[in-house]
């Protein structure tokens, strides 16, 4: 089995702390920033925070925290 295969989802929560990300909500609004840490809940802290409704910059935050059950997916930018 290649070592790809065997990574698992918090391996690569792991490999992005301290990265860019992109965070969509299930409520469609989308969040860009740095990823400080991250829970067993999914509960996301953020620092230079970007919030995106409907692809528009509406909201700059020097921080911010998003609740884990609100988390549709993350992906690194």
């Amino acid at each position: 089995m290649s070592e790809i295969s065997k990574r698992t989802p918090t391996d690569f929560l792991n490999n992005i702390l301290g990265q860019r990300v992109f965070v969509r909500l299930n409520s469609g609004i989308d969040y860009k920033g740095v990823l400080s840490c991250l829970d067993g809940y999914m509960n996301i802290a953020l620092e230079q925070t970007e919030e995106y409704v409907e692809g528009e910059l509406r909201n700059r935050y020097g921080d911010a925290f998003i609740r884990g059950n609100n988390v549709l997916y993350i992906s690194a930018i």
